[in-house]
């Protein structure tokens, strides 16, 4: 038998256990960090840990050292990491996410399940140890060296899928595609700039929101098939595990079985959309009892509350969005 907090989340393991849901890029806030790492042992003692690893790979590729920053009385801003070198907010935004699950793991038990969104993938493999922290930590500053060669950027539109692509076509976007499905309400869209402005002109003048992402690429892209390649070839450089639980993808739209290849899987993220209501509703089989996003934000806890809430779902919580969360 456990017992409930207020927020609904057992105070001490049950008999399931919870899914932690890995966020792609677009959502990373170094501000709820460093804040909840001040209110939070455990999640200070994971940062400590993961960003430790995670120095000796910045160091190999003279990158900002983080792990004392982060810990400090002035962590950096969102600013500095964005005009940090590459790789840098990559890092932090992949360190951040198994911080947190390692976090999470100590005080509500290890995951049922593991979801990855987009770059979030990354984490998600390595938090269920199929690759280590250490090469979970290259893999990503391999894919940010890819990333420089694709092109575009993204935008995030305040609408479902079938009204996102009816603005496509209005606002002649026609090498735009719909690169992630969060819920029935938002979608982000990838392309090349020039569409970019049309479809967010467009959006504006039918009244729907439309946001452009601060990353200066685009993915999710059938044109970046090369560019998938040479990251699966990157890939096949470091050893890869049997997953310790079930791993999902939102472009896979399921859970990798153990003859899939893993690097393959990866490197679709970069071609192939992301639905991510597809993937939640596969939860099911894993009959688990509350959804923990292993991020900083609250953006994929937010599409999962849409999507799941209508259909009796289980509790989902953005843990470093809710000052008061339970730790």
């Amino acid at each position: 038998m456990s017992t409930r907090s207020t927020h609904g989340l057992p105070s001490r393991p049950s008999g399931k256990r919870p899914v932690h849901l890995f966020p792609g890029q677009g959502d990373f806030s170094v501000t709820s960090l460093a804040r909840a790492v001040r209110t939070a042992d455990v999640l200070r003692d994971a940062v400590g840990e993961v960003f430790g690893q995670l120095d000796d790979i910045a160091a190999e590729h003279d990158l900002p050292l983080l792990a004392t920053r982060l810990l400090g009385s002035r962590p950096p801003s969102a600013r500095e990491l964005a005009e940090a070198p590459a790789g840098t907010i990559q890092l932090a935004t992949y360190g951040a996410s198994l911080a947190v699950h390692r976090a999470l793991s100590r005080v509500y038990g290890p995951p049922a399940a593991v979801v990855g969104v987009s770059f979030g993938e990354i984490a998600a493999v390595a938090a269920a140890g199929v690759l280590t922290v250490a090469d979970g930590a290259r893999a990503a500053l391999d894919l940010t060296r890819v990333l420089a060669f694709c092109p575009g950027g993204l935008t995030v539109l305040g609408c479902a899928a079938d009204h996102a692509a009816r603005l496509l076509a209005t606002a002649g976007a026609a090498d735009t595609v719909v690169a992630v499905v969060n819920d029935d309400r938002t979608v982000v869209v990838s392309g090349p700039s020039a569409d970019l402005v049309r479809v967010e002109k467009t959006a504006g003048e039918l009244g729907t929101a439309a946001v452009r992402l601060r990353l200066p690429f685009s993915s999710h892209h059938p044109a970046l098939a090369p560019q998938a390649e040479a990251f699966a070839t990157l890939l096949r450089a470091y050893p890869w595990s049997r997953a310790r639980c079930p791993v999902f993808s939102a472009v896979a739209q399921r859970s990798y079985r153990p003859d899939d290849d893993l690097r393959l899987g990866l490197a679709d993220c970069l071609v192939k959309p992301a639905v991510v209501p597809t993937v939640l509703h596969q939860l099911h089989s894993c009959r688990p009892d509350l959804l923990l996003e292993a991020g900083t934000g609250d953006a994929l806890a937010t599409a999962a509350r849409r999507v799941l809430d209508p259909c009796g779902g289980p509790p989902v919580h953005a843990p470093l969005a809710d000052p008061d969360f339970p730790w």
